[in-house]
């Protein structure tokens, strides 16, 4: 029985972020770093995904010229995925290392998380290989 719900478990995560409405320049950074399909593969991955509120903060002219550096663009993208799947639940102040392999420091502020200081906007979306959290800033590599 297929029928169209909103159930995500049995999607991946970037069918999810395609679906969710507000992850678009994310899942066109994906597409411009050819990353879609690891995105689509085999898990799980925790990935902290600046909304397109969060991009838009960005100077367009930087964000046009992010997206046309692919190296560049696939650090930036894989500095925002953890390996293993972290619920909200489970989300503890500690530090994880990206798949980048730079760390990411999770604090508690005000009743929230933060990672990196982006603040965790959105209860996760739950994928068949991993989970999304919405962040309200793109995290940007130290280097």
């Amino acid at each position: 029985m297929n029928n169209e719900d909103n159930s995500t478990q049995d999607k991946d995560i970037v069918v999810n972020a395609t679906n969710a409405g507000n992850f678009s320049t994310f899942v066109n950074a994906l597409k411009a770093a050819d990353m879609v399909t690891t995105l689509k593969g085999i898990g799980p991955y925790t990935v902290l995904m600046p909304t397109d509120a969060a991009f838009a903060k960005i100077p367009r002219l930087h964000l046009q010229d992010l997206l046309k550096d692919k190296a560049k663009l696939a650090a930036t993208i894989n500095l925002h995925v953890i390996r293993g799947a972290l619920l909200a639940k489970d989300i503890r102040v500690s530090d994880s290392q990206s798949v980048q392999g730079e760390m990411l420091s999770f604090a508690a502020k005000e009743g929230a998380f933060t990672v990196n200081g982006a603040k965790v906007t959105k209860q996760e979306i739950e994928a068949s290989n991993g989970v999304i959290h919405g962040i309200d800033t793109v995290m940007t590599l130290k280097h």
